[in-house]
C-alpha cells in the first residue's frame, strides 16, 4: 500500500518482530551525529554507479534490468542465510553490523542502566543457548498448560481476546500478516481522522495466506510439509496422538483459508472501511463470545472500530462457534507452540527454520544467532537502538542534503500537476492542496518512546518477547481516546525503507535508506537523483495512486475528483495494471497487476517526478557526459540499478503472491513509460519494451 518495500517472508511471519510505531515518548532528542562525514569518493564506481555490474551485451530496449545489472546477477551469489539479495538487504547487512556494536556494546557492560540495560539484557537473554537448552519446553507450558484447561467455548473466547496483539498495519506498513485468530493495529479512523479507532484483521494462518490452503500443485506440497511440521513440533513438546491432531489442525486452518479475503482484496480501502459499534459483532459476525473477547482484550469500553474484512471476521467467528473445543485447544497449543519456537530450545529452533525458511522461502542455511538477536533486540526495543544509532552513524549533513531533494522534487510533483492535460481545474485544485499540505520527516524522529515501564529480563528469552508485545499492545490501546499524534513514526530509523501514511498526508524516510546505491553524498546528481530522487517520488506519488487519491489534505476519506477526472485517472491505471500482469516471472505465475497497482503507480510517477527534479537542479546547466554516459543515461541506470535483485524461487513464488511490490526486475522497466528514457538509449519500435506513445502510461 504506502511503504517501499516489504521486508522478506520469514521475517514478516517470525514471531519477533513488533510494531514500531510510538506513543509514550522521551523527549531528550540527540541531534545526529556531526562526526561521520561524507567520504570524498563514491562507494560504487567513479561516480556512484557501477558500471562492471551491467551487461552491454543486452540492448536496454530489450531489457533495461539485465543491461544494468545483468553481470551483477551473474557473478552474484544470495548469501545462504537470506532468500533474496538486494539493495535493500545490502543496506541492511551494514546497517545490522551498526546495530550489532550498539547492542552488543551494551550486553558486554555491567555497568549500564536504564534503557542500555534494557537492550543489553534482552540481547543477552536471548544469546545464552545453554539456558535456554537447559529450559527445553518449559518456558511455553504455561501457556500450554493453560490451553489445556479450557473447558468451553466461553473460556476459549477470553483465551482468543487474552492473545489479541497489535501486530498488523494494512494502511502504513503493509503488514497484513498474523497468526493469531485476529490482528489488530490502532490508527486514525478512516472516517474522523481526528481520532484513533482500532482496526481488526483476519489472522490465524500459519502459512501466508489462503492460497497456500487452497490451491494445488506447489501448494499442495507445501500443506503435506506443513502438516509434518505440525507433528514435528507437537512430538517436540509431548503431545501426544500428534498425527491426528496435526490433521485437524490443518483442517481448521484450511475452513480459515476459504472465508479469508485475497490479497487483493485487502488492498482495497473502501471495502475495509467498515465501521462497527461493539454491539455489532454479535450480530453482523454471530458465534465468538464477543463480549468475553473484547473484555479479555482490554476494549471492553472502546465502541467504535474499523472491521477491514467483514466477511473473514464473520466466518471466523462462526468457525469458532462450529469447531470441537478439542479441535481449537490443539491448534491454540501449535500455534504456541510455532510462535515460542526462536525463543525455545535448539530442536524447536531448527524444525521452524526447516519450515518457514528452507521449504516455504528456499533458503538453506539459518541465520547467525547472532543476527537473529539483533532482529529480536530490534523488534522489542527498535527506538531505543535507533537513538542511538543516529547518534553514532547518521551524518546531519546527509540528512539536510537528503530534505533539499525531497523540497525539489514536491516542487517538481506541483509542476506535474499543473502541467496534466487530463485534469480539469476543479480536480488540480485539490491535488494542488493535497500536496501543498504533504509533510515530511527525514533521518528519525522528533521524540523518542519510553521503554522504562518494560520489563527485561537477563534470564527470559521467551518472556521478554512476550512482556514486550504485551507492552507494545497495551501502548497502542492507550492511545484510544486521545489527540491524534501526529509525530508519530512507523518506521525505525535503522529501518531500510520509506514511507507514506495517507491518513496523516505525510512522509517518512528513515536514515537507513539514505545510503549507497540509493543515496551517496559523493555520488554524481544524476544518479542520486534517480535512486533515491525516485524513492522520494514514490513517497510523493503514494499521495495521489489508486488508494492515496481516496484521501484529501486533512486524511480524510472521501472523493474529491470529478467523475470524469475520475474516469481517466482509472483507466491509466487499468493500462498500468495490464502492463504488469503480462510479466512472467516463471511460466506459469504472472505479476497480479491490481495486487501490485498501487506500488506501480507510485513508481511511474515517482521517477517521472524525479526525472523533472534532476532538470530543475540544473538551472540551465548541462552537466558533463561521464565514462560515456550522459546524464539521462546516469540517471535512468542510477534508478535500475537501485532496483537489482536476485531471488530464490520459492522466495520469488511467494512475494509474487503476496507482496504489493512486484520484484525488482519489473520494477526496473517502469522506465519504458518515460518519453526521456526512449531518447537517452535510442529505443526503437521492434525491441521488447518498446511501447507506442500512446501506450506509455502517463497517470501524474
Amino acid at each position: 500500500m504506502a511503504s517501499l518495500h516489504r521486508p522478506i517472508l520469514i521475517a514478516a511471519m517470525s514471531a519477533a518482530l513488533l510494531t514500531t510505531a510510538a506513543c509514550h515518548r522521551d523527549d531528550a532528542t540527540p541531534a545526529a551525529s556531526t562526526h561521520p562525514t561524507p567520504p570524498s569518493k563514491p562507494k560504487l564506481g567513479d561516480f556512484g554507479f557501477d558500471v562492471a555490474g551491467m551487461d552491454r551485451g543486452v540492448a536496454p530496449g530489450d531489457d533495461f534490468f539485465d543491461y544494468a545489472s545483468g553481470h551483477w546477477v551473474k557473478t552474484t551469489q544470495i548469501p545462504k542465510d537470506r532468500s533474496s539479495i538486494n539493495s535493500f538487504v545490502a543496506i541492511s547487512i551494514e546497517t545490522e553490523r551498526h546495530s550489532r556494536d550498539i547492542i552488543e556494546g551494551a550486553a558486554a557492560n555491567d555497568r549500564v542502566t536504564g534503557e542500555d540495560k534494557q537492550i543489553g539484557d534482552y540481547y543477552a537473554a536471548y544469546m545464552d543457548e545453554a539456558s535456554i537448552e537447559t529450559k527445553g519446553v518449559r518456558p511455553v507450558q504455561p501457556e500450554l498448560d493453560a490451553i489445556a484447561q479450557l473447558d468451553d467455548k466461553h473460556a476459549l473466547a477470553r483465551t482468543l481476546g487474552g492473545q489479541l496483539r497489535a501486530d498488523v498495519d494494512l494502511l502504513n506498513s503493509t503488514n497484513f500478516y498474523t497468526d493469531r485468530l485476529f490482528g489488530l493495529w490502532v490508527s486514525q479512523d478512516l472516517h474522523h481522522p481526528d481520532r484513533y479507532v482500532p482496526y481488526l484483521v483476519q489472522g490465524g494462518l500459519g502459512m501466508p495466506e489462503r492460497s497456500f490452503y487452497l490451491d494445488g500443485g506447489r501448494m499442495a506440497q507445501l500443506r503435506d510439509a506443513y502438516r509434518a511440521h505440525i507433528v514435528t513440533l507437537l512430538e517436540l513438546a509431548g503431545i501426544g496422538d500428534a498425527p491426528a491432531k496435526a490433521e485437524r489442525i490443518l483442517a481448521l486452518e484450511i475452513a480459515m483459508a476459504r472465508v479469508h479475503a485475497t490479497p487483493e482484496q485487502t488492498t482495497n480501502v473502501q471495502a475495509g472501511a467498515n465501521a462497527w459499534k461493539q454491539a455489532d459483532f454479535a450480530r453482523n459476525a454471530p458465534g465468538l463470545d464477543w463480549t468475553l473477547f473484547f473484555d479479555a482484550a482490554g476494549l471492553n469500553a472502546q465502541q467504535d472500530f474499523i472491521v477491514w474484512q467483514p466477511r473473514a471476521v464473520r466466518g471466523l467467528s462462526a468457525l469458532v462457534q462450529s469447531e470441537p473445543l478439542q479441535t481449537w485447544k490443539d491448534y491454540l497449543s501449535f500455534r504456541a507452540l510455532d510462535r515460542a519456537s526462536p525463543y525455545l530450545s535448539k530442536a524447536f529452533t531448527d524444525e521452524r527454520f526447516a519450515f518457514y525458511g528452507t521449504t516455504l522461502e528456499g533458503t538453506p542455511q539459518q541465520r547467525q544467532r547472532w543476527k537473529r538477536g539483533i532482529d529480536a533486540t530490534n523488534a522489542a526495543l527498535g527506538d531505543a537502538v535507533g537513538k542511538r544509532y543516529v547518534q553514532k552513524y547518521v551524518s546531519a549533513q546527509t540528512k539536510t542534503r537528503a530534505e533539499a531533494m525531497v523540497k525539489n522534487i514536491i516542487t517538481a510533483f506541483g509542476q506535474r500537476i499543473d502541467a496534466l492535460e487530463w485534469m480539469s481545474a476543479e480536480t488540480k485544485q485539490h491535488a494542488k492542496a493535497k500536496l501543498a499540505g504533504l509533510t515530511v520527516a527525514v533521518g528519525y524522529p522528533d521524540t523518542w518512546r519510553d521503554y522504562s515501564g518494560l520489563d527485561v529480563r537477563r534470564d527470559d528469552a521467551l518472556g521478554n518477547v512476550e512482556r514486550a508485545q504485551v507492552f507494545d499492545y497495551r501502548r497502542n490501546l492507550a492511545k484510544l481516546g486521545k489527540a491524534v499524534d501526529h509525530r508519530e513514526w512507523y518506521m525505525l530509523p535503522q529501518e531500510v525503507n520509506a514511507l507514506n501514511v495517507p491518513l496523516e498526508n505525510r512522509l517518512i524516510f528513515p536514515a537507513a535508506i539514505l545510503q549507497p546505491p540509493f543515496f551517496d553524498p559523493s555520488a554524481d546528481d544524476a544518479v542520486n537523483y534517480g535512486a533515491i530522487g525516485a524513492v522520494i517520488g514514490h513517497e510523493i506519488s503514494h499521495s495521489f495512486d489508486n488508494m492515496g487519491a481516496l484521501f484529501d489534505e486533512h486524511g480524510e476519506l472521501h472523493n474529491w475528483w470529478t467523475p470524469q477526472d475520475l474516469k481517466k485517472f482509472e483507466t491509466a491505471s487499468n493500462a498500468l495494471a495490464a502492463q504488469f500482469g503480462a510479466y512472467k516471472p516463471f511460466d506459469d505465475l504472472a505479476i497480479n497487476g491490481k495486487l501490485t497497482l498501487g506500488e506501480n503507480i507510485a513508481d511511474v510517477a515517482g521517477l517521472a517526478t524525479a526525472y523533472d527534479a534532476y532538470q530543475l537542479s540544473l538551472r540551465g546547466k548541462q552537466p558533463q557526459t561521464i565514462d560515456d554516459f550522459s546524464p539521462d543515461q546516469r540517471f535512468f541506470l542510477g534508478f535500475a540499478q537501485a532496483w537489482r535483485s536476485k531471488y530464490r524461487d520459492a522466495a520469488l513464488r511467494n512475494i509474487v503472491l503476496t507482496d504489493v511490490h512486484a520484484p525488482g526486475r519489473f520494477r526496473a522497466q517502469t522506465v519504458r513509460n518515460l518519453d526521456a528514457w526512449y531518447s537517452a538509449f535510442n529505443v526503437t519500435q521492434g525491441q521488447k519494451l518498446y511501447l507506442a506513445p500512446e501506450q506509455r502510461v502517463r497517470i501524474w
